[in-house]
C-alpha cells in the first residue's frame, strides 16, 4: 500500500511554505447587529475569532514588532468595524472584518467567526464562519 505524503495546509503555520499563523480567540465585544427592532435598539454580546495565515518575510525577526503582523492591530481593526454602527447580518460583519484584515499585505488568508451569544436560549451561541483569501496582485 502506497502512503501518500500528507497535504500541507496553507491556512495554518507551515514551515515549508513560510507561513505563520496568528490568531485572536474569543474577542468579546458589544455590537449593534441584527434584523429585529429590539436588536436595532439594544446592543448585544458577540464573540469574534480570527485566524490569519501570514507569509513570513524571509528575514530575521530581530525581536521587532515592525517585522510581524501585530494581532493588536487586527483587534483594533475589528473594534473599529464593530463601533462603526449597526449592521443587519453577522454575515455582513464577518465580511467587513475579513476585508479589513486582508488589507495587511502579509496576510494571505483569514478565517473569521462571529457569534451572537444571547439569541437562542438553548444554545451557547449562533453565528457564522467565513474564510477569505487575498486577491493575487
Amino acid at each position: 500500500m502506497e502512503v501518500k505524503p500528507r497535504q500541507l495546509r496553507s491556512d495554518y503555520a507551515n514551515a515549508e511554505a513560510g507561513v505563520r499563523h496568528i490568531f485572536v480567540r474569543d474577542l468579546a465585544l458589544i455590537a449593534m447587529v441584527g434584523i429585529y427592532e429590539h436588536e436595532k435598539k439594544h446592543p448585544q454580546r458577540i464573540l469574534v475569532n480570527i485566524d490569519c495565515a501570514v507569509q513570513e518575510m524571509g528575514r530575521p525577526l530581530e525581536d521587532n514588532i515592525k517585522n510581524v503582523v501585530s494581532y493588536e492591530k487586527v483587534v483594533k481593526d475589528v473594534k473599529s468595524i464593530v463601533h462603526d454602527g449597526h449592521v443587519n447580518l453577522v454575515e455582513t460583519l464577518a465580511e467587513k472584518i475579513a476585508a479589513k484584515v486582508l488589507r495587511h499585505k502579509a496576510i494571505h488568508r483569514v478565517r473569521v467567526r462571529v457569534e451572537k451569544l444571547d439569541i437562542i436560549p438553548e444554545a451557547s451561541s449562533v453565528g457564522i464562519e467565513i474564510e477569505r483569501v487575498q486577491n493575487p496582485r
